[in-house]
């Protein structure tokens, strides 16, 4: 099991009052899984997403990403696990204004210290992954919407990792391109990696195969969805089939690396 999660809380102090951000959630997300978490501001799918980033740290609960436990471990030990086993792909795309797509994908690598020759191969061969290899030296102003966030996507994988985070990564952008994004991500999750992904839209929701839907703090639905390949965002939703939560909540079908941004609390 990639993430495993169980009686995750988080708590805030906001003056006199304890805000709780998360309340119990239980979840198991296995390899090669593409999940959408959907919810209003406030019911805690931005707390989840903070924690399963390793970005945060849960009051309490436990967690095991890839068989290690988590929870309680030191920042520079946090890093070193968002560095190798998470890629983070952004709705505003961060990326470094004057730098050219290849060296925004190479800036993970050099994190990891990896050298400039193994560097630039690996980077080149990410953006060619994302159907950008003839835009490679193009700074962000040089580029389209879409195109800026397959260069996020290209920098998320540079580091090969099995997990893909993605904060609304259609928000920012059209219905076309979105399209096209969310079929790149359906692309790579067919590879193998395992896509978790924060939406408000019920359209792009629809291209996972599972999707789970928080209110005040709990994961009040677990839905297992028709399979989406090849769809288009304009059509309708999935047939689904609802998981039990409250009664079976596990009850399931079998200096940090990629520049500044995180998920709101």
């Amino acid at each position: 099991m990639l993430i495993s999660a169980r009686e995750l809380s988080k708590t805030y102090a906001m003056g006199d009052q304890t805000v709780h951000a998360l309340r119990g959630v239980s979840l198991d997300i296995a390899q090669g899984e593409m999940v959408a978490i959907m919810g209003t501001s406030g019911s805690g799918k931005s707390t989840l997403m903070n924690i399963l980033g390793c970005l945060d740290q849960p009051s309490s609960g436990s967690y095991r990403l890839a068989g290690e436990a988590v929870q309680g471990m030191a920042p520079d030990a946090l890093a070193s696990i968002r560095n190798r086993r998470i890629g983070f792909v952004f709705q505003q795309f961060n990326l470094l204004a004057r730098t050219s797509a290849l060296e925004n994908v190479e800036l993970p690598l050099v994190y990891a210290g990896i050298k400039a020759p193994q560097r630039h191969a690996r980077a080149l061969e990410a953006l060619h992954r994302v159907g950008l290899g003839e835009r490679v030296h193009h700074t962000p102003a040089e580029l389209s919407g879409g195109q800026q966030q397959r260069v996020a996507i290209a920098r998320a994988l540079v580091n090969q990792p099995p997990l893909l985070l993605a904060d609304e990564p259609t928000g920012a952008l059209d219905s076309q391109t979105s399209d096209d994004i969310m079929r790149l991500l359906a692309d790579l999750n067919h590879q193998g990696i395992t896509v978790v992904l924060v939406t408000h839209e019920p359209d792009i929701a629809a291209w996972a195969r599972r999707k789970l839907v928080f209110k005040d703090g709990r994961m009040v639905e677990d839905t297992v969805q028709a399979q989406a390949e090849g769809r288009s965002t304009a059509a309708g939703p999935p047939q689904s089939v609802m998981a039990p939560v409250a009664g079976d909540p596990l009850g399931r079908w079998g200096s940090d690396p990629q520049t500044s941004g995180a998920w709101g609390l």
